[in-house]
């Protein structure tokens, strides 16, 4: 009986879809020695998410992670998930940039290289497949499987037949959402097999509840690889179990050659690793029927969920699920996946908590008009498309062609920074971001954000401490309603918070810890409140505020500058997108409250403009 090869994605888009993307390498490298020992096709452990969440959050170098899982997984292919024209980032790259990171990628220990783009756009894709092959490496074409009206059986037969033609190894069925179903799973598997001579790789999530019988009948009809996932992050917005597949594939008399009792025994250590991440648990990562029509992928639903938490919006999860099906058409119908997902899902997001849609828009949908993400796969909400970049007209060639080379560039910029090529290439995916972590790098003071342990006074209840709620002091009530948080490290965190309607910021600072021992409560930190008014509350018509807590990333006017309505006046980033405050009046820029890097939130004053009279 046929031979069913297995990627195992417990190292990448398990822990993804899990809890966040935030499973650290230090929790990864004790099994690895084991799942190389076990003959998997490949093991999926870099790309997509994580290497943002290594820079954003874990406050690893995540190059440094790579090299580690390459040392620990000498006997096994390593996969990586790259989005090509946009490589790990939320925008196209310059060639020469799609090439050096694909060569660095290839060094440090990457073989098996899955290429995808979110619009399906072949023309964003053929970069990252020459690189792969130049570098005698395993190119991965890949189809991002969703469903609309303009996408069926001979869409996706065309996309796999132009990947074929310019050299793929493989044929990958993404369906990052689960939207197949076994009859579509046999009717696409069959159709691909018939047209293309290279073996296909099928890897859908289980959000649906549907996947695990896609991948039995995929097999069932030619299909030679397929994905799942260890079961201790497995099922639900994740994928099926390795163990359970192994299993149902044994059981038809298809040949694996993995030792399921071994796969047990990593999981078994992986179901404790994963209690240390109880913080990052979401409950929208089970399964979910809903998806068929709103589309969210696995990946998406973790970390929407831990982004509107950190909102203080998270009950207001059902609204923004119903929102996103009416972006994506807006956006002429793209598949929900990285960046498109992140785009779709944070206009969604803004629509509803402004309370009218699109009064702003980030500058990602805007750039998405402009075709600099690629061909929209089908027809675009003309009114949206105006009110975005009013008449400008969309470009219609491949985006990169328009892009000049930018490595050199990137390495004069961050020069006093970088010590090596890697690091060049982690600036040029967040160059913000990535400033921030070399240079605490540089000075040895990297903090990764705290893992609470259970027993914190942080965790009030099994979760999380409410997020609103009334203080009594000194006979007075106050309302507090916690809006956003940040993090300087273990000792100091700024929260903001509304209280009685006005923002404050409250600096928490550590003085000195004491234990906590079963049966007494004592405190686990004795804590000092430094509270602020750090910005005025808006007052007359030309203060500009922002609709969702979020980080400066640029002031665009000084005082003294006359604005006319609807300029843009700052530019602030929130749930990773970039979105444009445009001011709500005519007239002269007289106070700016904010500067670049600082958090902010809504209802605080971030400048103010004398109106014209």
């Amino acid at each position: 009986m046929k031979k069913i090869h297995i990627t195992e994605l417990v190292l990448r888009d398990g822990h993804q879809c899990k809890i966040a993307t935030r499973l650290r390498t230090e929790d990864m490298l004790p099994i690895c020695p084991q799942l190389d020992a076990l003959g998997f096709w490949s093991i999926e452990a870099w790309g997509g998410a994580t290497f943002d969440a290594c820079v954003r959050f874990l406050k690893e170098d995540p190059w440094e992670r790579l090299k580690l899982l390459r040392k620990s997984l000498p006997n096994s292919r390593i996969q990586m998930l790259l989005r090509g024209q946009n490589l790990l980032g939320y925008r196209h790259y310059s060639d020469d940039v799609v090439d050096a990171f694909v060569k660095q990628s290839a060094n440090n220990g990457v073989d098996v290289f899955r290429i995808f783009d979110a619009m399906n756009d072949v023309r964003n894709l053929t970069t990252s497949i020459k690189s792969v092959k130049k570098y005698k490496k395993h190119a991965e074409g890949t189809l991002s499987y969703t469903t609309s009206p303009v996408h069926n059986i001979p869409y996706f037969v065309n996309l796999a037949k132009e990947m074929e033609s310019y050299g793929c190894d493989t044929i990958a069925i993404k369906d990052m959402a689960g939207l197949l179903t076994p009859s579509a799973t046999k009717d696409l598997v069959t159709s691909l097999k018939k047209t293309v001579s290279l073996p296909i790789h099928i890897h859908s999530h289980a959000m649906s509840g549907l996947a695990s019988m896609n991948l039995i009948t995929a097999v069932q009809n030619g299909a030679d690889i397929i994905d799942t996932c260890n079961s201790s992050f497995a099922e639900g917005a994740s994928h099926p179990s390795t163990e359970s597949i192994i299993a149902a594939l044994e059981d038809l008399g298809y040949q694996t050659d993995i030792d399921i009792k071994k796969v047990e025994e990593i999981s078994e250590q992986l179901k404790t690793v994963r209690k240390k991440y109880w913080q990052f648990e979401s409950d929208y990562t089970g399964v979910d029927t809903r998806v068929l029509s709103n589309q969210v992928p696995g990946g998406m639903i973790s970390n929407l969920s831990n982004q509107l938490k950190e909102q203080g919006a998270l009950d207001r999860m059902d609204e923004v699920l119903l929102e996103i099906p009416k972006v994506r058409e807006d956006l002429g119908c793209p598949p929900l996946v990285t960046p498109t997902s992140q785009i779709v899902g944070t206009q969604a997001v803004l629509n509803v908590l402004t309370g009218v849609r699109y009064k702003t828009i980030t500058n990602e949908v805007k750039s998405y008009f402009m075709g600099e993400y690629g061909k929209a796969p089908g027809k675009v909400n003309e009114k949206i498309q105006t009110m975005a970049i009013g008449e400008k007209k969309p470009m219609t060639c491949r985006p990169a062609d328009l892009l000049e080379a930018e490595l050199v560039k990137l390495k004069i910029e961050a020069e006093q920074i970088v010590k090596s090529d890697e690091d060049i290439l982690t600036y040029a995916m967040f160059p913000d971001v990535a400033k921030i972590f070399l240079q605490e790098r540089n000075a040895g003071s990297l903090q990764p954000e705290p893992l609470l342990p259970k027993d914190s006074v942080f965790s009030l209840t099994e979760k999380y401490a409410p997020s609103e709620f009334n203080v009594t002091l000194h006979g007075e009530t106050f309302h507090i309603k916690l809006t956003g948080s940040g993090y300087t490290g273990e000792s100091r965190r700024p929260f903001y918070v509304s209280v009685d309607g006005i923002s404050e910021e409250v600096l928490v600072e550590t003085l000195n810890e004491v234990e906590i021992t079963q049966g007494k409560k004592s405190l686990k930190k004795l804590a000092k409140d430094n509270t602020k008014s750090v910005k005025p509350r808006p007052n007359h018509n030309g203060c500009i505020t922002t609709a969702m807590p979020g980080t400066i990333i640029d002031v665009k006017v000084k005082i003294g500058d006359r604005v006319e309505a609807g300029d843009s006046v700052i530019v602030i980033e929130a749930m990773k997108m970039e979105n444009e405050i445009e001011s709500t009046t005519s007239g002269i820029v007289v106070a700016i409250h904010v500067a670049k890097g600082e958090a902010v939130s809504p209802d605080e004053t971030l400048l103010e403009i004398q109106p014209e009279s």
